[in-house]
């Protein structure tokens, strides 16, 4: 048989080379070797294999409805080299793995009404608008359940009691209450708090009151609480999507978990169950949800589950709750409610307990409430981490460079399960030793640090969420140094990759940046934050080598330092100081 002749036109060419170069691209992708030559000469070489999700799938819903892409800011820079030390620890990013949408809801923060009026500190304002939460939980926690929205200083309503019945030794103590109308400096009225929203252009989370309808006198305590939710509903005109009903109303620190029967007109228990919370959330609910038609607004409700299993739990209400609320609520709630302070409590924990519970706690309560919803045939809606911190004490650990690490880390997870909403607890407490909640000094920390002065985790969440993208995507770690590397990776509908790399162990590392489907473009920038060297548990945080000009805190200048920047020639690589976080943008080829 005489031979053929094929001919291919230059197009012909360039559209076969391209399919076998995307062949081997795609291939060498997920099973590929990667040598690299460093300056001793001493290579390493691994092969990157593209292990499984380690996450949760989950619904974030309606949080996700002001999602909006992101266009990356290259930010101003300066020549950078690249570290001297061998690599021994790569992390990859696929940006074809898409994880989802990045809500904005995640960066929320929790306001109480104990941080004074807010509107009148220029300060605060200027740091919660840099910030950028986006959403603000408020009243507060425990004192939500105690909050009279519409009250004057000192002015219950009439059948608020006296005393209330102590959760744990159910012994009576005098009652005290939070108002709504209390104008006095130290505290902050409701409608302060809506101008604060809008000065900061952030949105609001209200908790309602639900103890009153434990502990309220009158003859129908469940009704008149749900109808002082509904008024604030009306009140509110729309301002407000999201709304709590109580919280950690299950817990015996809470007013109403144990009541006085005798006072009690409807019949009440002593104690709260699960079934009993289920059975007047619905009533709050529709109450609420008329109030909100009347006005024409959208609301969202939201119910209190335990976040874990609590088979075995100390609390006897706590067991039962999600399967008795269930039971009584059924799928009433938009969306359920969980709080966690992630290490062991009152302990003095070290700095590796605190940072090594970020991604299995996340992980965890997420499978968790995957799971209460298939044991209890519930339809899966979104999960809102309303409160998260860390419970270590008596080393300064709340207010130290550790915790920024972990916040970061906290978000990262939070990310990859796909909760829909997040909010740090919270903006200010009192100093107390160091064993301080509170994201900015309220004016009583040492040092001559003044009021509103930022901790360490203000700045790692605002270079987070300045650096990071719109949406997540998957990202590994790998190589012989790995141990103690945690990756957190997003895109831009720009095409840039933003990366955020945490290293938990004390030991600096040489970190490299390779990804699967996706070339670089000329360069890449990076912020790297660190503690001072006063204590391992620092209360000064570094970035790029600029130093706070105070006992605690970062730069004053935070906002303009410039990015550390060099090419991608030979490599994206990094210097990972111990206990610190890089934020990374890299350009697309």
């Amino acid at each position: 048989m005489p031979g053929k002749t094929i001919t291919f036109s230059i197009t012909q060419i360039t559209l076969i080379f391209c399919f076998f170069a995307a062949v081997l691209f795609y291939s060498c992708g997920q099973d590929s070797t990667v040598t690299d030559s460093l300056e001793n000469g001493d290579d390493e070489i691994i092969t990157i294999t593209k292990p499984a999700h380690n996450f949760q799938k989950a619904n974030p819903g309606f949080f996700q409805d002001s999602w909006e892409p992101k266009q990356a800011t290259i930010p101003d820079y300066i020549e950078k080299e690249k570290p001297n030390g061998a690599v021994r620890a790569y992390v990859i990013a696929d940006p074809a793995d898409k994880i989802g949408k990045i809500s904005k809801y995640l960066f929320g923060n929790n306001a109480n009404t104990y941080m004074g009026q807010m509107v009148d500190e220029p300060v605060l304002l200027d740091h919660i608008k840099t910030l950028s939460p986006n959403i603000i939980r408020f009243p507060g926690g425990n004192l939500s359940n105690t909050y009279f929205w519409n009250a004057d200083l000192d002015v219950p309503p009439a059948d608020a009691p006296f005393q209330f019945i102590d959760g744990e030794t159910g012994l009576p103590y005098s009652a005290s209450y939070w108002y709504g109308k209390n104008t006095q400096n130290w505290s902050v009225s409701l409608d302060n708090f809506y101008k604060m929203l809008e000065q900061t252009a952030s949105t609001g989370m209200f908790t309602v009151n639900y103890s009153y309808a434990r502990y309220g006198t009158g003859e129908q305590p469940v009704r008149t609480a749900a109808k002082l939710a509904a008024d604030w509903v009306r009140y509110d005109d729309g301002r407000t999507r999201y709304w709590e009903i109580g919280n950690e109303n299950h817990g015996p620190w809470q007013t109403g978990y144990l009541i006085d029967t005798e006072k009690n007109r409807d019949g009440q228990p002593e104690r709260i169950t699960g079934a009993l919370y289920g059975e007047h959330f619905k009533v709050f609910a529709d109450s609420m949800r008329a109030a909100a038609d009347e006005v024409g607004a959208d609301i969202k409700i939201g119910a209190q589950l335990m976040h874990f299993d609590a088979t075995n739990s100390w609390n006897p209400v706590e067991p039962d709750w999600n399967e008795g609320y269930f039971n009584s609520a059924g799928d009433e709630a938009d969306f359920y409610i969980v709080h966690d302070y992630y290490t062991p409590y009152n302990e003095n924990s070290s700095a590796e307990t605190i940072l090594e519970s970020a991604t299995p706690v996340t992980y965890d309560v997420m499978e968790w409430m995957n799971r209460t919803f298939g044991m209890f045939g519930a339809e899966k809606k979104p999960i809102a981490f309303t409160e998260w911190n860390i419970f270590a004490v008596g080393s300064n650990q709340r207010v130290s460079n550790i915790s920024g690490v972990h916040a970061t880390m906290v978000l990262g997870e939070m990310m990859k399960n796909s909760f829909g909403m997040a909010a740090r607890w919270n903006f200010a407490n009192g100093w107390d030793n160091g064993d301080d909640h509170g994201m900015f000094n309220l004016g009583n920390a040492p040092g001559g640090v003044p009021k509103w002065n930022p901790r360490p985790e203000f700045y790692y969440l605002y270079y987070f969420q300045r650096m990071f993208g719109d949406t997540a995507i998957f990202s590994w770690e790998q190589g012989s140094a790995a141990s103690g590397i945690s990756s957190y990776a997003s895109a831009f509908e720009s095409g840039h990759v933003a990366m955020a790399v945490a290293n938990t162990k004390t030991r600096d590392r040489v970190v490299e940046i390779d990804f699967m489907n996706f070339t670089p473009g000329s360069r890449y920038y990076w912020y790297t934050l660190e503690g001072g060297d006063d204590a391992l548990f620092s209360r000064q945080v570094i970035i790029n080598g600029i130093e706070p000009e105070r006992a605690a805190g970062g730069p004053a200048d935070y906002k303009n330092i410039p990015a550390f920047s060099n090419t991608t020639d030979q490599g994206i690589q990094i210097e990972a100081p111990g206990h610190s976080v890089s934020f990374l943008l890299i350009e697309p080829g």
